[in-house]
């Protein structure tokens, strides 16, 4: 028999990370005072050899179809997900209090429900009498769907084992708690454990699990990051409370791709799928100074966002730059450019620029419509409609190209916008003149003093 000796282990309470002597500073996470311990730890000097439950088979005999992904219901949850829900798998999906997280897997539920799947929805935040609330305002009643709120571990796989459905959500990984372990539910300890016997389970009976986790204040999943690595996918559910947009990201995912965004709009009656967002993003009536649409990518879409800018002069000795929807270091930088290389003075004014719908549009391929909306609000020249641009600005003044150019121009020119200033424009200057409709005389050789004015 292989010898044992115990030693003691060392536990960080906010990352899960371990050591086998005490330390003031835990080295994963660099936080004084968390390193705990959490009673003896057998370390084995030998491990003996067990026979495999199954032989081990070449990769080419086998076979994909025993895991056919399934629809959830929801298309854009769908999207996301790469096509469907494959069985077995484990999914995780943060996201900020309030955010919807809730409402949009109980939808799934529904949905889920509805197309002859029995589904087990584990809330250990709410009774099942609020949960049968909400369901009610969004219309997600079916028999097939089935409540229980628990927050124990061997009371949740009773469940599972009772109702056998085929599909289990859980809400939230950080409050379900095992008697097994030692800890608050939360504990590093504790989370570890809850989210390792779900995933077994998963694997084991080909059971697709969902697990509801929640952030930290810097907006990463609370407990230890071990949680990340073993569920299959990362889901992220992000979204200003203030507007009614919602975002759907895959930070991780084994089934495919990750740069694909699932979009959704908050209602009184629940969530719901947007599709084409791309109205959501502009405005309305004849085209202002100031203004400028830019064309964004969101994962593999592309949408059209508007950049809104205001000038107004100011005497102070420095000016305001306010901002929202866009990043303020790039918006220093572009107003350095116009000022530099298109002879626009921005020192003399106040500067706020803003996007419209709330959504956030902070790529480099922003350069270019901030650029030009700006140019426009102090110029006090529009833009016409049939225009979109998306170009990256150096610090010499040169349009620089974008990632995923024609997607860019071909979503541009489905919606409509017959001419997209992009990097053949080659230079700020001849980017405003385009913008404006009005192009700069061809010279030998330019220079700063040459430059059109706007």
């Amino acid at each position: 028999m292989a010898s044992k000796r115990a030693t003691p282990a060392y536990v960080c309470t906010e990352c899960g990370w371990t050591s086998m002597k005490w330390v003031g500073r835990c080295g994963e996470c660099q936080q004084w005072g968390t390193v705990e311990e959490q009673g003896a730890a057998s370390v084995s000097t030998g491990v003996k050899a067990l026979a495999p439950r199954s032989a081990a088979r070449p990769i080419t005999q086998i076979s994909t179809s025993d895991a056919p992904r399934r629809k959830s219901g929801v298309g854009e949850f769908d999207r996301v997900l790469g096509g469907g829900i494959v069985p077995g798998a484990a999914i995780l999906l943060s996201g900020e209090p309030g955010v919807g997280k809730s409402t949009l897997l109980l939808e799934v539920a529904a949905r889920a429900a509805k197309e002859g799947r029995r589904v087990l929805y584990v809330s250990a935040e709410e009774s099942v009498a609020q949960v049968r609330l909400r369901a009610e305002r969004t219309n997600a009643l079916h028999d097939e769907l089935f409540l229980a709120s628990e927050v124990d571990l061997g009371t949740v796989l009773g469940h599972i084992d009772e109702v056998k459905p085929e599909l289990v959500i859980v809400d939230s990984v950080q409050t379900v708690a095992s008697a097994e372990i030692d800890g608050a539910a939360g504990m590093p300890g504790q989370v570890r454990a809850v989210a390792s016997t779900l995933i077994r389970v998963a694997k084991d009976r080909g059971l697709p699990v969902i697990l509801v986790g929640h952030v930290t204040k810097d907006g990463n999943v609370a407990g230890p990051r071990v949680l990340e690595h073993l569920v299959d996918v990362v889901c992220h559910f992000e979204g200003d409370r203030q507007t009614a947009l919602r975002f759907v990201r895959a930070l991780k995912n084994r089934f495919g791709p990750t740069d694909e965004v699932g979009c959704f709009e908050m209602a009184g009656d629940g969530i719901r799928e947007v599709p084409d967002p791309s109205s959501m993003f502009l405005s309305q009536g004849e085209p202002v100074a100031g203004t400028c649409v830019g064309i964004s990518m969101e994962g593999k879409r592309a949408l059209p966002v508007e950049v809104q800018a205001l000038a107004v002069s100011s005497g102070a000795p420095n000016p305001r730059r306010i901002v929202q929807g866009v990043d303020s270091a790039r918006v220093a930088m572009v107003l350095a450019v116009l000022e530099r290389r298109a002879k626009i003075t921005t020192s003399n004014v106040d500067v706020y620029v803003s996007t419209v719908g709330g959504v956030r549009f902070t790529e480099p391929a922003a350069d270019l419509a901030i650029a030009i909306a700006v140019a426009g609000a102090i110029r006090d020249w529009s833009v016409p409609r049939d225009v979109a641009v998306a170009g990256e600005l150096s610090l010499a003044g040169e349009v620089r190209p974008v990632t995923q150019a024609p997607q860019r121009r071909s979503e541009a020119k489905r919606l409509g916008y017959t001419r997209v200033i992009d990097e053949r424009a080659s230079t700020v200057s001849a980017a405003l003149a385009a913008a404006k409709d009005r192009a700069p005389k061809p010279r030998a050789r330019r220079t700063d003093d040459d430059i059109p004015e706007f």
